[in-house]
């Protein structure tokens, strides 16, 4: 099964000083099963914010070898109608986290994620989040 991989993720994999190993062992094997998705908005997240052009280049060099997930107005309209049926529940999160929830969800992917928030969007919506072994 892919698995989309969220901005938290690489963060912890290509910008911390101190990587967390455990994230950054499975996004490897991820990345050496030919599993790894990724999609615009979190392409942008990572290569956004960042200090130097250098820094820059780097970060939008190591990605260059993954596609993005071509997103279409379905994703969007799914993302919406998940947002809405979390804050009915009291739920909130940013659209950024729903369009993921909506991709994984569409295209039958789980998401590699170290913010608890998806925790809590699990208890309403059908998404899969990818568990290290």
């Amino acid at each position: 099964m892919k698995v989309l991989v969220d901005t938290c993720v690489w963060s912890h994999a290509l910008r911390h000083k101190k990587p967390d190993l455990e994230i950054e062992k499975a996004l490897k094997e991820i990345i050496m099963d030919g599993r790894l998705a990724i999609v615009g908005p979190i392409r942008q997240e990572i290569l956004s914010g960042v200090a130097t052009e250098s820094q820059f280049e780097s970060l939008k060099e190591h990605l260059s070898p993954f596609e993005d997930v071509l997103l279409q107005a379905y994703h969007f309209v799914k993302a919406a109608e998940f947002s809405n049926r979390c804050m009915r529940k009291g739920v909130q999160g940013s659209n950024t986290d729903f369009l993921l929830c909506s991709v994984a969800y569409l295209e039958k992917m789980e998401i590699f994620t170290s913010d608890t928030d998806f925790v809590n969007y699990r208890k309403y919506l059908p998404i899969e989040l990818f568990e290290r072994q």
